[in-house]
């Protein structure tokens, strides 16, 4: 790519935001020129980062699609084994050295973990999104829009508690359908939905029954029932559990409800999984908040407030461009939580991307956690709403990661490495790989060719990282390639980029779904279970009473969106290398219906993190004579 540039690396690597802050980036209007991008169809948000408007599809709509190549990877260490940091330095490699058309597509990342414990998320070493400090940031303001139209509806759900709590039927409909200056009532736009959905036809107010005014003005909301919390951006643990309506205006109305993070709201989800406006606008009006008493699912249109928060994401819908350390470009949308929701960034952006790069070009795209979760997820509720068909699926992997599974010492953030993590030892390694069999076994079940990235570290030996490689060509990979992008930038992922290439040619397969839509809400369960390795599902009361609901109100043809640990097939995040034999506990199952999915919980998920006893913040501040940010991991 004729923007692409080639960096001047230094050993031992220096810290990722001092490489990041050493490389000046390109006007973003330099990368958009470079895929072809009229200027008709961006908008700059600064020097070096620019909007990329939906018409940018429209324009080429009929143009061929590149190839697409989804990045899941292993069971995970709580450090993490550099997905992301693969992800961006194949695409330096692709576009650098290779020269191909391509575009990394990422999930934006949450400020909680970037001033918590986990720090940014723009990859890593010399394989990085740069400018660092804006994509770890404020970006273009997509989460703060998510989390303004959030706190809407939720504000909206308390206050209709609270105002039919005191009001007749009458008093609540005529403030609803308030009298014009003619002296005459009429519906809002948003209202006709409410009125379709109850099969009410009238379209002038006092046509209304005594019956019809009750049905449409009432909600009725079940406040045990509610669902929707408030969110922010922040890692907050005193706000998981909080106390609203205690103010004395609120004549004693309270309620027992809590925080989530931003990047955990269902918009969010909704965002990533839409395909246009138009849609998520359908999307956002059909959330579902919680229940009437009478048991009937209660929408954000129903609350009348759907197409409120639709003008609140109407800029976020458009993906952010930015660029990597060598000059290729990026695309930044969406973040949803790879637990609750599906961790995989948006179909827009990829949509876009594939039509931007055309035939013989590549646009690759994380998914989040190992390949249980997030490939998973990828394949079964992404590829079926996009209609989009990878071609290759990259499972990384990391000899620390591998030792780990085969019965080495307990990984923890923030401790130092236990000697076996950092000496050679290739039995401890080839026991591990028991996990990344059944990784690359469960990926190879969708029809894509997949291509094993192992991601080394200087502690590795030669025989630790020859041994992966065997393991994994004996267990089915269409080929296994040692990279070294962290520390060489693109060109230590040539190889890597040669193998994605053979891989995406070759494709002889269509993509097959683990499950058919069909089929109950349990069946779908158990196949994913079964996925795993365990041997059967075991449902708590709750779950089975919030499956026969979702039924009943016929949401059960919604793919599953599993919330379970990331740090193991089972339930059990101790349980290491590749179980089998278990019982899958489901705990409850919710729903985010506006997204398109059903969601059951597998033991306890946290949707709003703590803080740290040293968090992140610590080492983070700014340069006050040239205004650069210092500190972000």
């Amino acid at each position: 790519m004729s923007s692409s540039r080639k960096l001047q690396v230094v050993s031992p690597v220096p810290a990722d935001i001092d490489i990041a802050n050493s490389v000046e980036p390109l006007h973003i209007a330099e990368i958009a020129k470079d895929l072809n991008l009229s200027p008709l169809h961006y908008d700059l948000y600064g020097k070096y980062k620019a909007k990329v408007l939906l018409s940018a599809f429209d324009e080429l709509k009929d143009r061929e699609d590149g190839y697409y190549v989804v990045v899941g990877g292993i069971t995970p260490t709580p450090l993490g084994e550099g997905k992301s940091t693969t992800t961006v330095g194949l695409c330096q490699a692709l576009g650098a050295y290779l020269d191909k058309k391509v575009v990394t597509c990422l999930r934006q990342p949450s400020q909680g973990p970037t001033f918590g414990i986990k720090g940014g998320a723009a990859g890593g070493g010399y394989s990085q999104v740069i400018p660092m400090d804006e994509f770890n940031l404020h970006l273009t303001g997509d989460i703060h829009a998510i989390t303004a139209s959030n706190n809407l509806l939720a504000a909206a759900i308390d206050t209709r508690i609270f105002h039919e709590a005191s009001q007749s039927d009458k008093a609540l409909f005529n403030r609803l359908c308030p009298v014009n200056k003619e002296g005459k009532r009429s519906f809002s736009d948003i209202m006709f939905r409410r009125l379709n959905k109850l099969g009410i036809s009238k379209t002038i107010p006092e046509e209304l029954t005594t019956e019809e005014v009750k049905k449409f003005a009432r909600l009725d909301i079940d406040p045990d029932s509610i669902t929707w919390r408030r969110v922010m951006d922040v890692n907050d643990r005193f706000l998981r559990k909080i106390t609203v309506g205690q103010g004395p205006e609120e004549k004693g109305m309270t309620r027992e409800t809590g925080f989530d993070i931003s990047v955990a709201s269902e918009i969010m989800a909704v965002l990533a999984l839409t395909t246009s406006l138009g849609d998520m606008r359908e999307r956002l009006g059909k959330m579902v908040i919680g229940n009437s008493k009478a048991g009937e699912p209660i929408t954000a249109d129903d609350l009348g407030v759907g197409g409120a928060l639709t003008v609140l994401m109407k800029d976020a819908i458009h993906p952010t461009l930015m660029q990597t350390l060598e000059g290729t470009p990026v695309l930044v949308h969406a973040g949803p939580f790879a637990n609750i929701a599906h961790g995989n960034s948006s179909i827009v952006a990829d949509k876009i991307a594939l039509k931007l790069v055309g035939p013989g070009g590549f646009v690759v795209t994380e998914a989040g956690f190992g390949s249980d979760i997030g490939t998973e997820k990828f394949m079964n509720i992404k590829c079926r709403y996009s209609g989009l068909t990878p071609q290759c699926a990259i499972v990384v992997a990391t000899v620390r990661a591998l030792k780990m599974h085969g019965g080495g010492p307990d990984v923890v953030a923030g401790r130092p490495l236990d000697r076996a993590y950092v000496s050679e030892n290739v039995s401890l390694v080839e026991a591990g790989c028991v996990n990344l069999a059944k990784h690359i076994a469960n990926t190879k079940a969708y029809g894509v060719n997949v291509v094993v990235a192992v991601n080394m570290f200087s502690t590795d030996s030669e025989a630790e990282l020859n041994a992966v490689r065997k393991f994994s060509m004996e267990a089915g990979a269409f080929d296994a390639v040692i990279c070294s992008h962290h520390a060489h930038g693109g060109k230590g992922a040539v190889d890597l980029g040669i193998a994605v290439e053979k891989a995406c040619q070759n494709i002889t397969q269509p993509l097959r779904f683990l499950y058919p839509l069909e089929i109950s809400i349990k069946d779908k369960i158990e196949a994913i279970a079964k996925s795993y390795g365990a041997s059967g599902v075991e449902y708590s009361d709750q779950a089975e009473k919030q499956i026969e609901m979702y039924t009943q109100q016929g949401f059960s043809n919604l793919p599953i969106c599993m919330s379970k640990t990331q740090y193991s097939f089972s339930h059990d995040a101790s349980k290491k290398g590749a179980p089998t034999g278990f019982v899958l506990p489901i705990r409850d199952v919710r729903g985010s219906i506006g997204a398109g999915f059903i969601y059951p919980l597998v033991g306890t998920m946290s949707t709003m993190p703590g803080l740290p006893t040293r968090p992140c913040f610590y080492e983070i501040d700014i340069d006050t004579v040239t205004g650069k940010v210092r500190g972000l991991s």
